[in-house]
């Protein structure tokens, strides 16, 4: 009697950071949900909201845990304690605001303080259905991103452009990496959402 092996099952922790207002959580429920809130509808997050998601990326089963974190300053300090063991931080901006943009680089500053070297960084520019009223180009914020050796994107949470990829592109980059992904004995869930401050 032959014994069907299971498909290795691969958790991986994200954290999501950036200044408040520029879409994260957004960003998280159209890739987990499916589903748009206009921003007169949605609230800020408080502390850190941990998101997991089921997903298969090239064959492997992988249990994405995510940490959405409130991008008001009085709220950094706490962000800081959830650096470690992160295997990928995904740094956000609003293309039609340039502070949330040029935050970027504090925001960089505190990962190599308190990030492992290995993470995954990708730049995620949201909004981008709002080019009408873009304050940072695609070529800025891409050569931005080439010089600090990370993934670049532009999505817009409200169309669904490009939020797969944020998510999916890196994923594939953290299972590429020996040293970031190690297969667990955690069985796969469904997804589920926890608020956590």
């Amino acid at each position: 009697m032959s014994i069907l092996k299971q498909p290795e099952t691969y958790q991986v922790k994200l954290l999501l950071i950036g200044i408040a207002g520029v879409g994260k959580s957004s960003l998280l429920l159209r890739f987990t949900d499916q589903q748009w809130l206009a921003e007169s509808e949605a609230r800020p997050t408080i502390g850190v909201d941990t998101w997991t998601h089921k997903l298969e990326v090239n064959g492997k089963h992988v249990n994405l845990i995510v940490w959405d974190t409130a991008g008001e300053e009085r709220f950094r300090a706490i962000t800081s304690s959830y650096y470690r063991g992160t295997q990928a931080i995904i740094l956000v901006y609003d293309i039609t605001n340039r502070e949330s943009f040029e935050a970027i680089e504090w925001w960089f500053a505190e990962r190599s303080r308190y990030a492992p070297k290995s993470a995954v960084k990708i730049i995620v520019g949201n909004k981008a259905d709002k080019g009408h009223m873009r304050r940072v180009t695609t070529a800025e914020a891409a050569a931005y991103a080439a010089r600090m050796g990370t993934l670049f994107i532009e999505a817009s949470a409200k169309t669904a452009v490009g939020v797969r990829e944020v998510f999916r592109d890196t994923v594939e980059h953290i299972l590429e990496n020996p040293i970031l992904s190690k297969p667990t004995n955690v069985s796969a869930f469904t997804v589920t959402h926890a608020h956590s401050t």
